[in-house]
């Protein structure tokens, strides 16, 4: 009876990391193929080979559980929020979140693309010089499962050198395009002392939501310690206005809960910069 209940208790713990896998995966990537797999289907039934969005999330889960230390999706239980803002910065809506952020006297972390940050460095020295902090977001924006090792770095160190150049340290915070990344890039991420911040709520603003859908996908999955993704920046003809009026809502609606807004750093009591670890010199390997 005790063997069968250990056998329950294991196969439940499992289909949860791949449930919260899927929750943080790709609603925020584009499809990883022309056609969607028909997800209401299972992967394993007879007949039907896993897809590669399958097994994506099911490698990601696999990453959660044995890297816990160095792939963070949360913070503790406990009523602080992450604002967390992608793929800036850019000349149409960087500037417009800053000000709103201003406004509410809030801290947010911004996750910067270095060919974008080299060609606007005054709105990332904007973003150092009001107290928000800068992450790792690439250098323009694969999805790293599917470059070579050697780019993956690539993408990271460029990406590092273009930030140290403008605000003085070197994030030690990376998000993945995509929330994707290897095994093995994640034990280099590690080696060296990063850590890979993905997100627990996404507002899905990339779509060019209205403000009442993207306040919706925020505020009916925020928790305790979430780490909210909405994006400052986007490709041509993306439209970030939705995202961009609902934030001064979602602050106070958050705030009138008793939330506080927090750094991503200071959420799970990490430097935020490289210079302040102990790991290795970086570089290619």
């Amino acid at each position: 009876m005790l063997k069968r209940l250990l056998i329950c208790i294991v196969l439940l713990f499992s289909m949860c990391e791949v449930t919260f896998a899927l929750s943080i995966l790709p609603n925020s990537s584009p499809p990883l193929s022309p056609e969607q797999p028909d997800t209401s289907v299972p992967a394993n039934s007879a007949g039907v080979k896993p897809s590669a969005r399958d097994k994506q999330i099911s490698s990601l889960a696999q990453l959660y559980h044995k890297y816990p230390e160095t792939i963070k999706t949360r913070g503790e239980r406990i009523k602080q929020i992450a604002l967390t803002f992608d793929d800036a910065p850019d000349s149409r809506f960087t500037a417009q979140v800053l000000d709103v952020l201003d406004k509410h006297h809030v801290k947010a972390t911004f996750f910067v693309i270095g060919e974008r940050a080299k060609k606007h460095p005054e709105l990332v020295a904007r973003m150092n010089r009001e107290g928000h902090s800068i992450g790792n977001h690439s250098y323009n924006h694969p999805q790293f499962s599917k470059i070579s090792f050697d780019s993956f770095q690539d993408q990271i160190l460029k990406t590092e050198q273009i930030i140290h150049q403008i605000v003085g340290y070197s994030p030690r915070l990376i998000r993945p395009p995509y929330g994707d990344i290897t095994e093995s890039q994640l034990k280099w991420a590690k080696a060296h002392g990063y850590k890979i911040i993905n997100w627990n709520v996404d507002s899905l603003d990339w779509k060019g939501l209205s403000k009442e859908e993207v306040k919706k996908n925020i505020l009916s999955s925020v928790g305790p310690g979430s780490i909210i993704l909405q994006h400052a920046g986007g490709g041509e003809g993306s439209d970030l206005k939705g995202s961009i009026e609902a934030l001064p809502e979602v602050i106070q609606e958050l705030r009138d809960k008793g939330y506080t807004f927090v750094l991503v750093a200071d959420m799970l009591h990490i430097s935020m910069s490289k210079e302040k670890t102990t790991s290795p010199s970086l570089k290619r390997e």
